[in-house]
Order: C-alpha cells, then structure tokens, then sequence
C-alpha cells in the first residue's frame, strides 16, 4: 500500500522544485530510459526516510550548483511510485534495491551509483561532493564513461582535502 500522496508531497516538491522530473508510472520510467539516449541522466530514488530529508535531497540542491550537470534528472518515489520505481530498478540490474538512491546514466550505461549505505551517516556536502566529482567526470563533454558503476568509496580518506574546487566555490 503506497503512502498517502499529502505526506509525500512537500518530498517530492524539494526535488521538482530544483527541476527534477518526477515519473509517476513504468511507461514514463521507459519513456526516460529511452528519451536519454546518448544523454546522461541522474535516477533518483527518493523516500520518506530521515537520510533522504537530511542528506539525499539536500545533496542534490547543492549539486545541482555545479557547472557540469547531467543532461536530466529524474525520480520516482519509493513506497508511492510502486510500479515506476518496481521499473526503474529493472534497469539496474545487478544492483540491489535501495532507497533513498542514486545512479548516473550515460549512454545508457550506469557509470555511478550511490547507495543508502552511503548516504546514511554521511553529509548532504559529503553526498554532494560525490555527485559533483561524478558530474565532472561523466558530464562534461570530454566526459566517457567506463566499465561498470563505479561507487563512492567512504571512508577517511574521501575526507582529507576537503570538497574539491567546483564545490567549494559554492559553499
């Protein structure tokens, strides 16, 4: 039983807000696959859940200030989106199910993938500097993409250095 629409509202709105294109059912989530293309394209999986509240979403508003952006974002909402997110994860094969979560696409090709596991306990800027190195890497336009997904690696030495230097011109 998905929840009730009123209590995922004001979630989904902080992420449409930012231009994130929400799809509702297994053909709009086909109908994304397919429109991409060559193009890259950032899947969201939001939830109702405090690390998606406190990290997950706010790493996406602060990545989003990035210059390299993928060419689409977009989201289905877990525990409301049933069938769309039920496709979604069809097209991560090989991947475990996971909310709230992340994966790049480019070309068609899953490049980068953030887990649950590496969001909780971490910083939404923590969160975000992970994005943005997967930004400069895949989307800009020297950007390729590689042999399988590639996933942030936590831990202390993520840490030493600081955010890099896109990133901390907008903090």
């Amino acid at each position: 039983m998905p929840y009730p629409e009123a209590l995922v509202q004001p979630m989904r709105a902080e992420l449409t807000r930012l231009g994130v294109q929400e799809l509702h059912t297994a053909a709009d989530v086909d109908a994304a696959f397919t429109e991409a293309g060559d193009d890259t394209m950032l899947l969201i999986v939001n939830s109702v859940c405090g690390c998606a509240a406190a990290m997950a979403r706010p790493a996406v508003a602060l990545a989003r200030q990035n210059e390299a952006q993928p060419d689409r974002y977009v989201t289905v909402f877990a525990g409301q989106d049933l069938e769309a997110t039920i496709r979604a994860r069809e097209y991560l094969a090989g991947i475990p199910p996971s909310s709230p979560f992340m994966a790049l696409i480019k070309n068609g090709d899953i490049v980068y993938v953030i887990e649950r596991r590496h969001i909780e306990g971490r910083s939404a800027h923590a969160i975000a500097s992970d994005l943005v190195g997967a930004f400069d890497k895949y989307c800009g336009t020297d950007a390729t993409a590689e042999d399988g997904p590639e996933m942030p690696e936590v831990g202390f030495q993520q840490f030493q250095g600081g955010l890099p230097p896109t990133f901390r011109s907008i903090m």
